[in-house]
């Protein structure tokens, strides 16, 4: 399959020729298929947040390379805002930056940047409400008016609205409550599948990351530690919790067993498949 997103040699460097000088991505690569579902994870400092805001443009690289489609990103440095739309991100807790008077206005404020027609634009906000389940009779109130996940949802709507190839998802459920994060996984879930478009999806829920992802991204101060299918990524428990991170619960139990001599499969993510493991040990 061809690649949407291919980095290289990626390094960015906060207060260059200063004392505080601090590499914060360093010489990064990884290529990111069209379509795919990708989770990103790290330890708070691990280079996630300046990763991704390089990937669309927001901040130059050091040095090093993102491509989009194979294209340079920064080429035409005076063209980076094109790249924004196509290249859509959502930051951590979005709802703080909407500012429209009506939920319409604020996920219609994206295409209309991009000078699209009055139609398309009315096009774009419905589908994008529908998208992440916000009914329509919500695109006239205030998006003030809403709650926190309601307010989450819109933001992303304006992101969606410009139709981007590749979506940026960075802490998305955060500060949700168990109803409101599953209830937004879903959602995005249903566009990607109906999109078929690449999503990034930055988060600290491995059970989330689990359950949700193609592959995981793995950074660690500041470079890749692994880059493949969650099973794999998983089965190195140890090696995640000597970075921080800890891996799902159902994985830490079959790891466990598997540890200690049963005839299970590390790497296991869901409940399904554990009782699945399980059966099969207890019918021998």
């Amino acid at each position: 399959m061809d690649s949407v997103l291919k980095v290289e040699n990626l390094t960015y460097r906060y207060a260059t020729g200063t004392p505080f000088e601090k590499t914060a991505v360093d010489r990064v690569s990884f290529c990111v298929e069209k379509g795919a579902f990708v989770s990103i994870i790290g330890h708070t400092g691990s280079g996630k947040s300046t990763l991704v805001q390089m990937l669309n443009g927001l901040i130059k690289p050091t040095s090093g390379k993102v491509y989009l489609n194979d294209n340079d990103i920064w080429k035409e440095p005076k063209k980076i805002r094109n790249i924004r739309f196509k290249i859509g991100m959502v930051f951590q807790y979005p709802e703080y930056q909407l500012f429209e008077e009506t939920v319409a206005k604020d996920i219609a404020y994206g295409p209309k940047n991009m000078g699209l027609s009055e139609s398309e634009i009315q096009e774009r906000v419905e589908a994008s409400a529908d998208f992440v389940g916000l009914d329509r009779s919500f695109l006239e109130k205030s998006p003030f008016e809403l709650s926190g996940g309601e307010k989450r949802r819109v933001a992303i709507a304006g992101v969606i609205a410009m139709n981007p190839e590749v979506l940026i998802l960075d802490e998305p459920t955060a500060g949700l409550d168990p109803m409101g994060r599953e209830l937004l996984l879903s959602q995005i879930r249903k566009y990607h599948e109906k999109q078929q478009n690449t999503v990034l999806f930055v988060s600290h829920s491995m059970e989330d990351v689990a359950r949700i992802s193609d592959k995981v991204l793995v950074m660690n101060g500041g470079n890749t530690e692994y880059f493949d299918v969650p099973e794999k990524v998983f089965a190195k428990g140890e090696h995640l919790g000597s970075m921080g991170l800890k891996i799902p619960q159902i994985t830490q139990i079959m790891n466990a067993l598997s540890d200690k001599g049963y005839n299970v499969g590390k790497g296991i993510l869901t409940i399904d498949k554990a009782l699945e493991e399980l059966v099969a040990i207890l019918k021998k």
